[in-house]
């Protein structure tokens, strides 16, 4: 005991200790309640309110650890002693160390409790898109720690000038390296931020079209209308475009019909608002134009133009088929048929074909022209 007293001696009289001793302990009785205070207030705070700011303060709160407070309040209180230069330089570092740990321990619960209120809480968890988000968090805890490490080891008196040039240039080497996996890893976060599309989405892309199973960190899943699962690699599914059907809400439906040419005008004029009457009796549904648009090849042909108040696929099938069929019985009703592509062909009636023979004598005038010397003396040609 007296070895222990007389090695304090040396380094500060007992007066001194006591008092530092004192100061830690107080120190660390109000850090702790101070702590405990705020995590409760802002705790209940958070629970009377729809914000989500107090929820990512409560949480990172929630993380303060009491190993840290302790050692914080013992540096405290040694801080009150006076020692060497360099003990308090060595005391100095020790505290941004602690206070920096502390630090990097909130911010990392806040950016967990951050990332997990951007997706709605009442959305159904198998919607989530866990990839992009434990992604994400891994990228941002990265910054974080990396940050943190920096600051405490340029306090420490550590040139972090060449560290900081040398992790430059091997993140360089290691981008071109892993090109293509960090494309597709950045369009992973892009859809997860973005939301072009979410599990459960019906998508069309170029060639391909299903329902949205599982957005990954490389590829995305899809399901097709036949069964089979379709994959594709997250930034070639962005350099393309996308139709989302799963966000339509009315669909607009054009479709044409001919009618014979033999149709009386008259009632060529009734088939607009009969198709009109025809297409109003459906729902839901919002009608908007039927017209007499052209002449065809082999028929009078009308545009029609109406809406689907519904995105359903299957409620346009069975709306679009009903309208055909009372289309059809309308018009069989008012005896308006209609026209199908045909060809006529007219034959002329036979005829004697008689082929005439080219004449080879030559004529007078020619046999004028030839010279004499051509001729023999019966008036042939010589040879």
């Amino acid at each position: 005991m007296n070895a222990w007293q007389e090695w304090l001696h040396n380094w500060a009289p007992l007066e001194d200790w006591l008092q530092a001793l004192i100061v830690a302990a107080l120190g660390y009785l109000i850090l702790s309640l101070a702590s405990r205070f705020l995590t409760r207030h802002i705790t209940a705070l958070s629970e009377r309110t729809s914000s989500r700011v107090d929820d990512v303060i409560a949480a990172a709160l929630a993380g303060t650890k009491n190993l840290l407070i302790f050692l914080l309040a013992i540096l405290i209180g040694l801080h009150t002693m006076e020692f060497s230069d360099k003990a308090e330089t060595r005391l100095s570092q020790a505290l941004v160390i602690v206070v920096g740990l502390q630090v990097a321990i909130w911010l990392n619960r806040a950016l967990s409790t951050w990332m997990e209120k951007v997706v709605d809480p009442k959305t159904d968890p198998a919607l989530r898109n866990r990839a992009t988000t434990t992604t994400m968090v891994f990228l941002l805890r990265l910054a974080i720690m990396l940050t943190v490490l920096l600051a405490v080891l340029a306090n420490l008196g550590v040139n972090i000038t060449a560290f900081v040039a040398s992790l430059g240039i091997g993140g360089i080497a290691i981008a071109l390296a892993l090109q293509t996996i960090l494309s597709d890893l950045f369009a992973s976060l892009s859809i997860g931020l973005d939301k072009p599309f979410e599990v459960g989405d019906f998508i069309i892309v170029d060639d391909l079209m299903g329902t949205v199973e599982y957005i990954g960190v490389k590829t995305t899943r899809l399901r097709s209308l036949s069964g089979e699962q379709l994959i594709r690699s997250n930034a070639e599914l962005l350099k393309s475009a996308i139709r989302n059907y799963k966000r339509m809400a009315e669909r607009r439906v054009v479709f044409t019909f001919g009618i014979k040419y033999e149709t009386p005008i008259d009632k060529v004029a009734v088939v607009g608002g009969l198709v009109r009457d025809v297409i109003l009796a459906q729902s839901p549904i919002r009608f908007d134009r039927a017209h007499f648009f052209k002449f065809g090849t082999s028929s009078l042909d009308f545009e029609v133009v109406y809406y689907v108040l519904s995105p359903d696929y299957n409620v346009y099938m069975d709306i679009q088929q009903q309208i055909n069929l009372e289309l059809m019985r309308a018009c069989a009703e008012r005896d308006i048929g209609f026209a199908y592509p045909n060809m006529v062909m007219q034959l002329a009636p036979a005829t004697e074909l008689t082929m005439r023979q080219p004449d080879l004598t030559p004529s007078a005038e020619a046999a004028e022209t030839t010279p004499e010397g051509q001729r023999d003396n019966g008036g042939r040609f010589a040879r």
